[in-house]
């Protein structure tokens, strides 16, 4: 090995040149910041910013204020292709990278939160269990569909299992050529405007979480809305309570197959939770970024309040926590994204990105004193959007969880 090294290091020696090309086609590609992205993903999210922006951004106080999101700010996600960002071009998508998918959660929340939840459940949870686990015949009648036109949601939690998801007690009884599911759901994001919901069902529950299922259902099945929750944040983001009375779904809707539902959660809900570190992500540099400005608008004791030391000293601090947040996110989409491991890496930066939400939106809110504290700027609206993050998808306590029984295993091996 060493007589190898010794041999390279003298053929770079003596042709130097070769050592700056070889470096150049190797090491700063593949050694690149977190913060280099491909020549589509910054159109992507350029692309994004200006739709947020022109689209977004008019109507973001009045949607959260009627706690309704507007059909047309919908319709404008499908036709920018940011609801079917990872699917095959060849069922309307537009084929992206997995990172696509996060810039465009992150570049969302930096306007409104409420839509960025919308597109990060419908591309990081709805359409990747399609994507990953549904067979050929069910893809082509609902993929195609969630890439245009069709708003999905994602129905696992129940009163009883949260945290515990694999609690659940929604039933499905097996009759025929079809399923008769009886149960209820709550807490289930984009059900106010969907149409398509994977619903998670124990087909037996003598197997515990075995017998759980997973079933591809068209609301005009029998989903019901039973409630539409009123919320601190997010509250143009529709969460609903959902019942199920003997409704019959065709067996072939069954995806991957029965009994393996909860492998199916696992995995999804572990690439998820990257969708919520960025969505974290992007409402601290939202709050952020129309927070600075003020600083240099607004002068007390002679002087710009963002001038002051004490005032540097703490939006530097915010400015490296935000930083630090982007590098964890981005960092966990990379590994998801090349195949490798991230399971440890997305819980740290769900963890990390909801705390910094929260830190920084709070100092924002006093950074602007008085007016930080109305609605006549957008802070106070991140302050209540950037709660959530440490509860869905994942509780803070179960992210922590998750990195010890990770980091358990390996120090134990090590032992």
């Amino acid at each position: 090995m060493a007589s190898r090294l010794f041999k390279l290091s003298r053929t770079f020696a003596s042709r130097p040149g070769l050592f700056r090309r070889a470096y150049s086609e190797t090491a700063s590609e593949r050694l690149n910041s977190l913060n280099v992205f491909t020549e589509e993903e910054q159109m992507l999210r350029e692309t994004v910013q200006k739709f947020a922006q022109t689209t977004i951004a008019p109507l973001a106080r009045k949607m959260d204020e009627e706690e309704k999101m507007d059909p047309a700010v919908i319709k404008g996600l499908f036709e920018q292709g940011l609801m079917g960002i990872e699917v095959d071009s060849e069922l309307g998508g537009a084929g992206m990278s997995f990172t696509s998918a996060i810039i465009a959660v992150e570049e969302l929340a930096k306007v409104d939160a409420s839509m960025s939840i919308l597109c990060d459940v419908h591309n990081t949870l709805v359409n990747t269990v399609f994507r990953h686990h549904a067979n050929d015949q069910i893809k082509e009648k609902y993929l195609t569909r969630l890439a245009t036109d069709t708003v999905g949601s994602f129905g696992l939690t129940e009163a009883a299992s949260g945290s515990d998801a694999f609690a659940l007690q929604t039933r499905a009884e097996k009759k025929g050529d079809y399923y008769v599911i009886n149960g209820g759901k709550l807490w289930i994001s984009n059900s106010g405007e969907a149409e398509i919901f994977l619903v998670f069902a124990n087909v037996d529950p003598s197997k515990g979480y075995k017998g759980i299922t997973c079933f591809a259902v068209d609301k005009e099945m029998g989903v019901k809305i039973a409630k539409k929750e009123k919320k601190l944040g997010i509250r143009s983001s529709s969460t609903c309570a959902l019942s199920f009375d003997d409704m019959k779904v065709p067996a072939a809707n069954v995806v991957r197959e029965v009994g393996k539902g909860y492998k199916i959660a696992i995995e999804t809900l572990n690439e998820g939770r990257i969708g919520i570190a960025a969505q974290m992500l992007g409402i601290a540099q939202g709050a952020f970024d129309c927070t600075l400005p003020y600083l240099y608008e607004r002068k007390q004791f002679g002087q710009y309040i963002g001038e002051f030391q004490g005032m540097q000293h703490q939006y530097a601090q915010v400015a490296t926590e935000i930083e630090a947040a982007r590098l964890l996110t981005y960092n966990a989409a990379r590994l998801k994204e090349s195949g490798k491991s991230f399971v440890k890496e997305a819980a740290m930066a769900k963890l990390y990105a909801s705390q910094v939400a929260e830190r920084a939106t709070s100092k924002c809110v006093e950074w602007m004193g008085g007016v930080g504290f109305t609605r006549e700027y957008p802070v106070e609206k991140f302050y209540r959007d950037c709660k959530i993050g440490a509860i869905y998808e994942g509780t803070s306590n179960i992210q922590l969880t998750t990195i010890a029984k990770m980091l358990s295993a390996k120090y134990k091996n090590n032992a």
